[in-house]
């Protein structure tokens, strides 16, 4: 783990996992809402073991970034994170210039990743978004609205009802992260987890699904770059896979992208990467991308 100061001097912690023989590429891993990079360590040691350097951030207002004021940091939560997602890549890509470099989001991280590929996606090899959704509807301008009415520093308890209450409704065990009871153990027991976010972050986080989708967003996009949409089939966020083809069909037929893959695993919810049930085939669709693209 080291730290990092990004682009406005904001010190970031980062998570790396550098021990891959003879590395063939790098994945920048964009962690989701209320967790932190080290959650991914098991993953990013499965990627290890393939030759791709691995890398993540604690956010700002998240981990070890901002420990002692978690879901708050007196920043843009989304576009500065973005932001600090591209500084981070050009650390990464100085020190390993010739390999090629991937982007992993998953939950927040996944739309902060759809933000990036069109901020710079033609500095990336391909792009994986996971957990995610096609994300603009009336729920965005509602939580917006509600957002900015709230005190920046105040936990905004009533938006995450709204959200996670319904995601969890869907489920007879209310369990909507994972089908996993371990990795809900886990998620519950850890302190940088399950936290509610601020209202400067939900206000950052509408503000920047509000600019997806749009005709500059649109223009903006590598049109060749590879893109894996990842979810569970029952993962609430992209709408038990509704949201999920949505953002498919965006991509292909409305932005006109060219190398756009879609995988939904039956029966997983939210975290599918952490559910033990059927890990050799999720971890391996995420790796059978990689490779592929590979130059």
């Amino acid at each position: 783990m080291v730290r990092f100061k990004s682009f406005d001097g904001k010190e970031l912690y980062i998570h790396e996992w550098l021990d891959a023989a003879s590395p063939v590429g790098v994945v920048q891993i964009v962690h989701g809402m209320a967790e932190h990079g080290a959650r991914y360590e098991p993953f990013a040691r499965f990627l290890n073991g393939f030759g791709f350097v691995v890398v993540a951030d604690d956010h700002r207002g998240h981990g070890l970034t901002d420990e002692k004021s978690l879901g708050y940091s007196d920043s843009d939560m989304f576009g500065d994170v973005a932001r600090d997602e591209e500084a981070i890549l050009e650390h990464y890509k100085a020190l390993y210039p010739t390999l090629p470099y991937f982007l992993f989001g998953f939950s927040f991280g996944s739309f902060v990743t759809q933000s990036c590929i069109a901020r710079f996606g033609v500095k990336l090899d391909g792009a994986i978004i996971g957990g995610s959704s096609y994300k603009k509807d009336f729920e965005v301008y509602l939580g917006s609205l509600v957002a900015a009415l709230l005190p920046a520093k105040k936990p905004a308890r009533f938006i995450e009802r709204l959200s996670f209450g319904a995601y969890a409704k869907s489920f007879d065990d209310g369990k909507w992260i994972s089908a996993d009871a371990d990795n809900n153990a886990a998620y519950e027991a850890d302190p940088f987890c399950g936290f509610t976010c601020s209202a400067r972050f939900y206000r950052g986080f509408f503000r920047g699904l509000r600019g997806l989708y749009t005709k500059e967003y649109i223009a903006a996009l590598p049109k060749k770059l590879p893109v894996l949409l990842i979810s569970g089939a029952r993962d609430p966020v992209g709408g038990m896979g509704a949201g999920v083809r949505k953002l498919r069909d965006f991509y292909v037929e409305t932005a006109g992208m060219e190398n756009v893959s879609m995988v939904l695993f039956e029966n997983s919810r939210h975290e599918f990467l952490n559910e033990k049930t059927d890990r050799e085939r999720k971890w391996g669709a995420v790796m059978e991308f990689l490779e592929r693209n590979l130059k």
